[in-house]
Formats: C-alpha cells, structure tokens, sequence
C-alpha cells in the first residue's frame, strides 16, 4: 500500500474571505465589513487571479454580479467539480436591487454554476451583509470538521491494512443477500488467484477441496442463523493442482433491526504451519518408537541390577533434550528469519527517508534512532541464528593465542576495574579452524557473563591448551582440539539451572538485565564448528567454561590481502534493468524504492511464476535479485528455472537466514537480509564486474 498525502487540517484563524468586485467600492467596502466583524479578507482583482486563489483556507467568496455576467465561467465551474468530497465552497453574490434570482434570470444561473451560494442585493446593510459572511464561515467550518473526521477515518483505515499485510492476512465481505464476496489481493493470493483475476463466492465454494465443502457450507448457514462467531480450517485446490490449507475466522454484521446483513473476516494460509506441526509429529512418532525400542531392549537385559537402566535413563533424557533444542532450534531460526524480513522493510525505508530529511535536525535524530533500534533488532536475529546454527561462518585458520592476547584490553575495559583478569596462554598451539569474529564474540560473552557473576568483584582465568579426544562421543568426534576457558568465582548455577543455561532466552539475571541469548548463541556456534560448549559450575564456588574448537588441517592463517577493496558501485557501467522477485509486498517496495534511488529500473515479480513469465516475455533483464524463501517455488528453484531461459542471467539470492541450504550449487550471488543499500549496491557491482 503507498503511502498517502495527508492534508493539515486548517485553523479556523488562517481562514479567510476572498473579494472579487472590481467596479466601484463594493470591494473596499466588503473588505472593511468583514475587517469590522473580525473576518480576514484578501481582493483579487481580475477573474484569472480570483479563481487562481481558491484553496482550502478561502472559508468564503464575495463577487458583484457584474463581474461574472458575461465572464467565462468554465475555470470556475471546473474548480468547482474538482473539489474534495468534504468542500462545497460557499459564494455571495451581490446583486443589483431588485436583481435577486427570483426576477434575475441570469442570477439564477450563477445558482446553477456555483452551487453554494447566497444572493445579497444592493444597496445592502452592513448587518446584513455580516450576517451572510459569517454564516458562511460557519458553514465553512463544518466541512473542515467533516475533512478531519474523513482523514482519521482513512488514517484508521491505512493502519488496518498495513497491518493486515504485514500479518499476511486476507480481508474479505460476504453479502447475505445477494452472495457477493468482496475480497483483497492478499485474499484472493490464499486461494491462488491473481489480484486481478475475478473471485466470486462461486469460485470460493469451487476452490474447496470437495471433502470440506459441506462442512464449510454448513460453518456458514450456522454463523448466519446464531449469530456464533465463523471459525473453520479447510483444504484449498489451486489451479495447477495443489493443495493448501486456509483458516477463516469472521463474525456476523447485523443492521439495526438485529437483521443479519453479511459476514467480515480474514484468512490466512497456514499450509506451512501445519507442514511443520506435522513433521514435528512424525518427529515426536520416530522419538516414541526409539524410546519405546530402547525400553523394551533394556527390558529384555533387565537382569544385567544398574549400568544399563542409568544407560537408558541417560539415552532417554539426551533424546529428549535433542528433541526439545531441535524443536527450539527450528523456532528460533524461523522466527530470526521473519524478523530479518520484517526489519529489511524497516531499515531500508528509514535508510530511504534519511537522505531526504534535508537540514531537519530533529527529523534526523528520530530517524538516526529507529536505525540504531532497528539495527539491534538485526544484531538480536544474528544471536537467534547462532542459536540455530544457521549464521553465516567465515571458516578460516585461527591462532587462538593471538586472538586471546589481542582481546586482553578489551575484555579489561569491559569487565571493570573490580575483576582481575589471568590469562594462561602457551606458545606453540596449533591453530584451530574458526570463524574469529565469532570467536572473538563468544570469549566476550563468557567473560561479562563471569563479570555478572561476580557482583563484588573477583578474578576470572582465562586459559588456552590443546587436548585430544581419543574416542568419539555424541558431543565431539575423535581428534585433536583447541580449549578456550573462561573460569570465575562467582555465585555458580545448581545442576536444574545448568541444564537449562544454553537455552535460549533463559537467563538467571534481572528481568531486562540480558536477552538469555549469550549461552545458546555460543552453544550453537560450537556446534557449527564441530566443536563443543563444556560448562561446570557449584553454587557458592563459581562456573568453568570450556570452548572445544578443532584444530585446523590447513597450514597457516588466512589473511585478507591490504588492498582489497570493496568495488565501487559508482564504477559499473550505467542503469542496470532489473527483475526483483520477493513475495512479501512490503519488502519488495522497499527494496524496489532502493534501486531505483541507485538509478536502476525495476520490474517487481512476487513470486516464481511471475518471474518466469517475466523472463520468458522477450524483456531483458542485466540481474535477478530474488529472495529465498517463498511460496510454490523457493528462491533456488526460480534460479534454476531461470537458467534455462536465460543462462548467462546475473542472480543475487536474499535470504532472511545467513545462509543458503546445501545443494544449491548454482553460481549465485548471495545477501543476507535486513541489507542496507550500500550492502546492496556493491552486491550488485562485485555480479555485474563477474559477469
């Protein structure tokens, strides 16, 4: 939905009343009049400059008759037509005595061309020439009540489709009595319509699948009949075959006889949502049946009195909690990935908005602080996907010695002069194959989470040795490894607490005190790495972290060249046309809004088919930047289909998760969202120089 101009309702002060009487007094006259009766007033002296002045602050017009007896009159019947619905300008015509429109035909026709007029003859009386004015004035003020009350009702209305849109949902109206449905885009898109295909209540009741019909038909002739609130789940059949799910809710409007007049609700496809409700059954059916399996194998060896029932115990509990962080894991990882997408709609129109803020200082600071709180949002998801194991990692060789070394200052700085901090670092480790940045983080972490521990102060050790795992476990393989430990003395955690340290939000400080991210990011990032997060900890005695990293196969760091340089998006050659594809409306407005600022023309497609269809037009497109994950076809499978239609086509994927899925072994572009638009120019500029 585009944004819509919203005129400032006008102070009945800055009305005022325009004159037109260019022969003899009567302008100066009226002028004075009004002056006397507090009633601003502004003269034009021709017909050109008095239509030129009409607006929304003139409250009323005063004009001879004369002045328009033989004057074109299309300027101001045109401006007349072209009012807003709230505006029915008033006029005051004076006329000569005995010139009123009862006796005056051509009077009569100014009533006609006007609209809103009173007729004043001359010579008039001052009393009565202010009584007209000022009952124009009020007059006037009313349609500005009305104007306003008409803006905050479309106001109100703009607001529920915003957030109708941002929460996927589709509105729709049933009419009773004639059967009409009256649907939205996003409605029709539930049902695999196109916005501008035609969808009546016929096409709705076809759409079912045939073994819900009867069951939603019935939903309705209840609703109808009580007056209960319309509440149902059921099958759709789209076009090309498949089939999806809809949830509709709704309730009944009557008219004030009671007597009931249609039906107002949303839908909302919950196909995925029950996908994953699903697998996550089938998931809970395969733990059962291992569980079960186990049990019964532990059963038949009940006999060989107490190793093997704490072996079950334990295979169970480990099952179960595998169970529960996966389950976690998929939550949090799909709630990182809505989020990112929602936040790219948000930073890319405040990025937008800056530009064009001018001078406005205080604009620019309210601006400047939804970035920084949009940015923490973005910084939030990035923890939320560590925790899920699907940030993007730069796997590189890593000397942990001197990544340690390094951070001594900051973690000095970050701790507090209360907290000695001992390193114990040996020469000669082998480096360790890591993502530094977030290493750097998770050592940062560890050491403000010992720092919080330790509210009276004390020392945190941190230490680095090499240790080798000679047996594979279900934690680590067999191999050698790097562990980073960060010890304290603080308060320690019972063996409940710890159980329950890595997941995420949970947190033992003070409500607003921490995200209960920091733990579970650090865990989720071990695992990436195949590596592992140890933690031992006693009340009263303080907690030890270990971090086991493996240690590197390659030979030495890797060192990013001096003079890498980002590529100069200025530097590309020219406009470039661009197909963009991103099923969420807002985020494709958005990003559409970016490139055209960059100088780019774009054609927006939101969703696989329509790209196809775009592509296979005969228009041709230098770059397709797609998102991920949509609908019907993923960013992957519109990649690929795209190939065959245009094989040497430049392709940039955007993806709400860090990372694409293995598999995809395509030559694309990858860019994680939320992107600012300098992250997406040089995107751009590093594909079109490759290409």
């Amino acid at each position: 939905m585009k944004p819509q101009t919203r005129t400032a309702a006008i102070p009945n002060s800055d009305a005022f009343g325009l004159i037109h009487a260019p022969i003899g007094r009567d302008a100066q006259i009226a002028a004075s009049l009004l002056q006397e009766a507090g009633i601003e007033s502004k003269t034009a002296p021709d017909l050109s400059s008095f239509v030129a002045s009409f607006g929304d602050k003139v409250a009323f017009a005063v004009v001879t008759e004369e002045a328009l007896r033989s004057a074109d009159l299309r300027a101001i019947s045109a401006w007349i037509e072209e009012q807003p619905s709230w505006s029915d300008l008033p006029f005051i015509i004076l006329t000569n005595r005995g010139g009123g429109p009862e006796r005056n035909p051509a009077a009569a026709r100014l009533s006609g061309v006007l609209g809103n007029v009173s007729f004043v003859e001359r010579p008039f009386h001052a009393t009565t020439f202010i009584s007209v004015a000022r009952s124009a004035m009020r007059g006037r003020r009313r349609q500005y009540d009305a104007r306003t009350r008409i803006e905050a009702l479309d106001e109100g209305e703009r607001r529920l489709q915003t957030a109708l849109e941002a929460g996927r949902l589709g509105a729709w109206e049933l009419d009773l009595a004639s059967g009409v449905l009256t649907t939205s885009s996003t409605c029709k898109a539930i049902f695999g319509r196109r916005p501008e295909d035609p969808f009546t209540y016929k096409d709705l009741l076809g759409s079912i699948h045939p073994e819900d019909r009867k069951r939603m038909e019935a939903a309705v002739s209840r609703t109808a009949e009580t007056g209960a609130d319309y509440s149902i789940e059921y099958r759709t059949i789209w076009s090309d075959g498949s089939v999806h799910w809809a949830e509709i809710r709704a309730q009944l409007y009557k008219d004030r006889s009671g007597k009931a007049m249609k039906m107002v609700g949303v839908s909302a496809d919950i196909t995925a949502r029950l996908k994953a409700e699903e697998h996550q059954r089938q998931l809970n059916e395969i733990l059962e049946e291992k569980v079960a399996e186990r049990t019964r194998e532990l059963e038949q060896a009940h006999a060989n009195v107490m190793a093997e029932v704490t072996q079950r115990e334990r295979a169970e509990e480990q099952l179960r909690q595998a169970q529960k962080m996966e389950a976690i894991g998929q939550l949090t990882g799909g709630v990182a990935h809505d989020f990112n997408n929602l936040l790219m709609a948000v930073l890319g129109n405040l990025e937008l908005l800056r530009k064009y803020v001018g001078n406005d200082i205080r604009a620019a600071r309210l601006i400047d602080g939804a970035l920084q709180g949009a940015k923490r949002g973005a910084s939030l998801t990035q923890r939320l996907l560590a925790f899920a194991r699907r940030q993007d990692l730069h796997i590189d060789p890593v000397d942990m010695r001197s990544l340690v070394i390094g951070m001594t200052d900051l973690l000095k700085r970050s701790v507090g002069s209360t907290i000695l901090i001992e390193t114990t670092v040996p020469d000669n480790l082998p480096l360790v194959s890591a993502d530094a940045n977030q290493i750097e983080l998770a050592l940062l972490n560890l050491a403000v989470n010992a720092r919080d521990a330790m509210p009276d102060g004390g020392a945190i050790r941190i230490a680095l040795k090499q240790a080798e795992q000679i047996a594979p476990t279900d934690e680590l393989a067999a191999g050698s490894y790097v562990v980073l430990t960060v010890a304290d003395e603080g308060s320690g955690m019972d063996k409940e607490t710890l159980q329950k340290a890595i997941e995420p939000f949970f947190s033992t400080k003070e409500l607003g005190k921490g995200t209960g991210l920091g733990l579970s990011m650090i865990h989720g990032l071990a695992l990436q790495l195949k590596g592992d997060l140890k933690l031992e900890s006693t009340p009263g005695k303080g907690t030890t972290a270990e971090l086991w990293i493996p240690v590197s196969t390659s030979a030495s760091v890797h060192i990013e060249p001096e003079d890498a340089m980002p590529v100069d998006a200025d530097k590309v050659s020219g406009p470039k046309r661009i197909l963009l594809v991103d099923d969420d409306v807002l985020i494709a407005m958005s990003s559409a809004d970016m490139l055209t600022d960059l100088g780019h023309e774009v054609v927006e497609a939101h969703s696989g088919k329509e790209a196809l269809e775009c592509l296979g037009n005969g228009a041709g497109f230098d770059l397709m930047i797609t998102d991920y994950s949509m609908p019907g076809m993923t960013g992957g499978d519109l990649a690929k289909a795209a190939r065959t239609i245009a094989p040497g086509l430049p392709i940039l994927i955007a993806s709400g998760y860090a990372e694409l899925p293995p598999g995809l072994d395509l030559d694309v572009a990858k860019l994680g969202k939320p992107y600012t638009q300098d992250q997406l120019a040089q995107e751009i500029g590093k594909l079109m120089v490759a290409h």
